[in-house]
């Protein structure tokens, strides 16, 4: 009986069934050694605790982080800061860690990254900020970026010169920056303007350039028909002239019709403010000045409206919002003349003999104010005279 093949040259070795399960020449594989398992265990645990202490380490970052950003500041009374244009938040903590407005910063940088967290890194607004004591960093950041500057103001009152207004920006100490050269007569609004700490004066001047034309401009276009004005110049003439000749809301109609009434029938204007102008500028008549003089309504100058006809080369002075809105739209009256009344306004009159008869009056009443003037100041001198008279009290010992 044979096995296997029946090849005569490849005779058939009889196995048993060991070797046939288990043929020769095949070497099994080789078992990982105990210490090599250990190694390999002890490297993924490293891992695990690195991990997880990071993790402990990452929250409790943010814990502090989060919790010294929304603490109590150290700020002990109100504060500003100025925020310049172009800051950002990373190069205003100096000075905020100088007035003592945030604490000083250590290497986890709380504010810096607090206000990223926050998503207001590029929020930062430039003004000046009032802080209030014990402001957290998180109010800190969020008045810089959601608070309203603080601002100053300005009034110039109608009726100023150039001068005059140039002179107070000069003076005001929050505007910065060089005094730009002295505006035209007329070209500046006299009003209230605000403004932050930081505004240049040019830029400050510039403002008012620009709401006086804008004013002017609409004003003009809503002017009544047929004034004798040629012109937006034109108009500020005449308001500058009604501005300086009365200080009286109700009456700034009233004075403007004269003066068009004038206009219209060829009559010269005649108003001492306009000699006052081309006497001495923008600076004004000097304060130990009385009233003009006949030599000088006589002096010939560009404005003296006692010698030339129709308007002056240019406003007198800067005229507020009424006087030019009274200049554009005056009242419709036939008067001619007007002189003061005595109680701060002025009485009106269409022809020369009624108007010599309020002048009568009006003097009477500057007579009589005089002459109570002198009686007062009589009355003192004597009233001083006896006290110095008086002798002196001696007192007593106390004996």
């Amino acid at each position: 009986m044979e096995y296997g093949y029946s090849d005569p040259f490849d005779p058939i070795v009889p196995q048993s069934p060991r070797d046939a399960i288990e043929p020769e020449g095949i070497v099994p594989p080789k078992k990982r050694s105990s210490k090599a398992r250990g190694t390999m265990v002890r490297f993924f645990n490293f891992l695990l605790t690195m991990a997880f202490v990071g993790a402990i380490l990452f929250v409790g970052a943010i814990w502090y982080g989060k919790s010294e950003f929304e603490a109590k500041g150290p700020l002990a009374a109100d504060e500003t800061f100025v925020v310049p244009s172009g800051a950002t938040f990373k190069s205003i903590i100096p000075g905020l860690v100088e007035k003592n407005i945030i604490k000083q910063q250590g290497p986890l940088q709380v504010f810096v990254r607090g206000v990223k967290a926050a998503g207001k890194g590029s929020a930062l607004k430039a003004g000046e900020f009032g802080f209030t004591a014990g402001m957290s960093m998180r109010d800190v950041m969020e008045q810089l970026t959601e608070g309203r500057a603080i601002e100053y103001s300005i009034t110039f009152p109608e009726g100023w010169t150039s001068f005059k207004i140039m002179e107070r920006v000069g003076l005001n100490e929050v505007l910065v920056g060089d005094i730009p050269p002295i505006p035209a007569e007329g070209a500046l609004l006299p009003n209230t303007y605000s403004f932050q700490r930081g505004t240049s004066r040019a830029d400050f001047v510039k403002l008012m350039e620009d709401a006086q034309k804008r004013v002017v401009q609409e004003i003009w276009e809503s002017r009544a028909v047929n004034l004798p004005l040629k012109s937006p110049e034109e108009l500020v003439i005449l308001a500058s002239i009604v501005e300086k000749e009365t200080g009286v809301a109700s009456e700034r109609r009233h004075v403007a019709s004269v003066f068009v009434n004038r206009l219209r029938k060829g009559m010269r204007l005649q108003t001492d403010p306009t000699v006052i102008y081309g006497l001495w500028g923008g600076r004004g008549k000097p304060k130990d000045r009385g009233g003009l003089r006949r030599s000088e309504l006589d002096k010939q100058t560009p404005y003296n409206t006692y010698q030339i006809n129709g308007l002056p080369p240019g406003p007198i002075a800067n005229p507020g919002l009424e006087s030019l809105k009274a200049a554009a739209n005056p009242s419709v009256t036939e008067d001619l003349f007007f002189v003061a009344d005595g109680t701060g306004g002025h009485a009106f009159a269409p022809t020369l003999k009624e108007h010599n008869a309020n002048v009568k009056k009006w003097r009477a009443i500057e007579a009589q104010r005089a002459k109570d003037a002198a009686a007062k100041a009589a009355e003192q001198a004597a009233t001083e005279g006896q006290a110095a008279d008086k002798p002196a009290d001696s007192g007593t010992s106390g004996n």
